[in-house]
């Protein structure tokens, strides 16, 4: 066999081979490796085709109607309601082309009513089950003061004011005082002894927090320490000095827990809530280095960097 059968006789590349040296395919191939990368370093990018799209749902329509009936107690007519979707669609409109020209960056507003609109987020998720009456009665018994009425006092009082008598003023109470001994609280030998007061002579069952919002804490702590049914003093207030006649006094007391059931759910509610809330922030707040200047005061929870140590 010569040289020209045996070339003859090899075979002939096949289709495979050929389509594998064709410059083309490599094109293709490279190309499409190109658009799994992007697409995996990018995965919002599919949807960047729809960004363009406002969808306006049935459910969009229902509450668009319904916020129109809560306002004007009747249904919009054809033509409000077109004029309430095109309100809609512009909103919308204006709404993403200020979020694709980045007004909201930096703006303090926005930043503030996203934060509350989390808020409210943390406020649903922090959904609490009904306790058990047991569990109910525990948190009263460790919660047991918050529930306690005050001591209340019924007084009269005769004032003496510094700015009329100077430093007379306690002087002159204590001699009105030695003419009212062993006298009534209404003596007729009241009448012009002391001075005008600029708000009541009588106050019945007052707390201790209302006496002190007139005459100060020092007064207020003074009245429980006094005889009832007489003419007592002189005591100092923050307006001056005043002789007291303590008519009644009413001991607080800790309620039982069925008197006051409903405010104790209430605010084991409220507690639960905002430990909840509390947890939430704390977990999103731990997930964040917080950046601050050298002089700026210490904040708990979360990782705290100084901006010159966060620099290196």
């Amino acid at each position: 066999m010569n040289s020209c059968d045996l070339a003859s006789a090899k075979p002939a590349p096949s289709l495979l081979r050929r389509w594998l040296r064709e410059p083309l395919l490599h094109v293709v191939l490279i190309g499409l490796a190109l658009f799994v990368i992007y697409y995996a370093l990018n995965p919002s990018a599919g949807q960047r085709q729809d960004s363009n799209r406002i969808a306006i749902t049935a459910d969009d329509l229902a509450q668009i109607r319904l916020a129109w009936m809560a306002q004007w107690q009747r249904p919009p007519t054809p033509e409000e309601m077109r004029n309430l979707l095109n309100g809609k669609i512009r909103e919308e409109v204006l709404f993403r082309e200020a979020m694709a020209l980045g007004l909201d960056k930096d703006d303090t507003i926005v930043k503030r009513r996203l934060a509350q609109k989390t808020e409210f987020v943390m406020e649903d998720a922090s959904a609490l089950r009904e306790p058990a009456d047991d569990e109910l009665r525990r948190w009263f018994a460790q919660n047991a003061q918050r529930f306690a009425t005050p001591s209340l006092v019924t007084f009269r009082h005769l004032y003496f004011s510094p700015d009329l008598r100077g430093a007379r003023a306690r002087d002159d109470a204590m001699e009105v005082l030695r003419k009212l001994a062993d006298k009534p609280e209404e003596s007729p030998e009241l009448a012009g002894l002391s001075d005008p007061f600029m708000f009541q002579d009588f106050y019945a069952e007052r707390s201790p927090d209302q006496v002190a919002n007139i005459f100060g804490t020092s007064f207020a702590q003074a009245l429980p320490g006094l005889e009832q049914k007489k003419w007592q003093g002189p005591i100092e207030s923050g307006l001056g000095w005043h002789l007291v006649w303590v008519e009644s006094k009413m001991l607080g007391r800790v309620p039982a827990f069925e008197e006051v059931e409903v405010r104790v759910k209430s605010e084991w509610s409220d507690e639960q809530r905002a430990e909840g809330k509390r947890k939430m922030f704390d977990h999103m707040r731990s997930r964040y280095q917080i950046v601050l200047p050298e002089a700026a005061p210490a904040t708990p929870g979360g990782t705290v960097a100084h901006a010159a140590a966060a620099s290196h």
